[in-house]
C-alpha cells in the first residue's frame, strides 16, 4: 500500500482541543511495498504518525491519501475496509490479561470476519495452527495456551507482532517494537518482522528507539524532530554527523553507531528504554 502525506498536521491522541500540534506542515511519501524506519528523540512525533497514517487520527491540517484514497472523505463502511488493510501495533499492546494468546493472536483476523465468526473464536479458535505458526516466527509458539497476563512485558510485545502475521493486511504501522525486548530477541523479532513485510510485498513504517536496528534493517531512514521532517535518506547516507544533529539535547536516546568525541563519555550511547511519542 502507498502513503502519500501533503503539508499534514496534527495533534497527539490525548492533546486537549487547541494543544499545539504535534505534526507541523509533514510531507512524506512511502512506496507501495517500501521498508521505512521512523527514527528521532522523544516527542518528536513518531507515535502521532503512526497514528494518522493508521487513520487514527484524523489530521488537523493537510492531507492523507493510503492507495490514492483519502480516509476522511470516505463513508464508514469504505473507512472500515480500509483499516482492515492495515495493522497498526502500538508500542504498548492492547491485550486483554485473562485472554490465551491462541485467542489474542487470532483477533489479528476478526477485521475480515464476519460478527458470527469474530464472536465464535473468542470462544473456540478455529485457526490454532496458523496462530502457532504466527507464535514461531518469534520464539512463542510454547505460549500459545498460556494467559496474557502471565506473559513478561517482551512476550506481550511479541504476541502483538505475532497477531500481525495472523492479520491479512497489507500495510504494517508499528511503534516501538523492541522497547521491552533484549538485544537478541529484539534482534530476532526485527528479522522476522522484516521478512514477513518483504513476502507479503506489504509495505512497514515502524518508529524504533533503536538506531542501530534501524540502520542494520531498513533501507530507508526518516528521522523526525519537534514534528517536523529533519531528513528522509538512504540508510547509506545516514552518517554519524546526521544523527548527532537529529538527537542534538538528547543524545543520551542515542544508541548506535555515533561515534563520542574526546569531550563525550562513552555512556551516553548506552540503551535506554522510552516510551516516545
Amino acid at each position: 500500500m502507498k502513503l502519500d502525506l501533503v503539508n499534514l498536521s496534527a495533534r497527539h491522541l490525548t492533546a486537549k482541543p487547541g494543544a499545539k500540534a504535534a505534526l507541523h506542515a509533514m510531507t512524506l511519501s512511502v512506496r507501495n511495498g517500501e521498508q521505512v524506519a521512523i527514527i528521532g528523540p522523544s516527542g518528536a512525533g513518531k507515535t502521532t504518525l503512526l497514528n494518522a497514517m493508521a487513520c487514527a487520527l484524523r489530521p488537523s491540517a493537510g492531507t492523507l491519501a493510503i492507495d490514492g484514497q483519502a480516509p476522511w472523505t470516505l463513508s464508514a463502511g469504505a473507512l472500515r475496509a480500509l483499516r482492515g488493510a492495515l495493522f497498526l501495533a502500538p508500542q504498548v499492546p492492547p491485550l486483554p490479561p485473562r485472554q490465551r494468546v491462541v485467542t489474542a493472536v487470532l483477533a489479528g483476523r476478526l477485521p475480515h470476519q464476519g460478527l458470527w465468526a469474530s464472536v465464535r473464536s473468542l470462544f473456540y479458535p478455529t485457526d490454532i495452527a496458523l496462530a502457532e505458526r504466527a507464535l514461531a516466527r518469534f520464539g512463542l509458539a510454547d505460549k500459545l495456551f498460556e494467559r496474557v497476563d502471565r506473559l513478561s512485558g517482551g512476550e506481550r510485545q511479541r504476541v502483538a507482532l505475532a497477531r500481525l502475521v495472523a492479520s491479512q493486511a497489507q500495510l504494517f504501522l508499528v511503534d516501538e517494537p523492541l522497547s521491552a525486548l533484549d538485544p537478541t530477541r529484539g534482534e530476532q523479532a526485527m528479522q522476522a518482522l522484516t521478512a514477513l513485510a518483504h513476502e507479503r510485498q506489504a509495505t512497514l513504517v515502524t518508529s524504533l528507539h533503536h538506531v542501530e536496528l534501524a540502520l542494520q534493517h531498513f533501507p530507508r531512514i526518516v528521522g523526525l524532530r519537534d514534528g517536523q521532517i529533519a531528513f528522509d535518506l538512504p540508510t547509506s547516507q545516514v552518517t554519524p554527523d546526521v544523527l548527532r544533529s537529529l538527537y542534538a539535547q538528547h543524545l543520551h536516546e542515542l544508541t548506535g553507531p555515533a561515534p563520542t568525541s574526546p569531550l563525550e563519555s562513552p555512556d551516553v550511547a548506552a540503551p535506554v528504554v522510552m516510551h516516545c511519542r
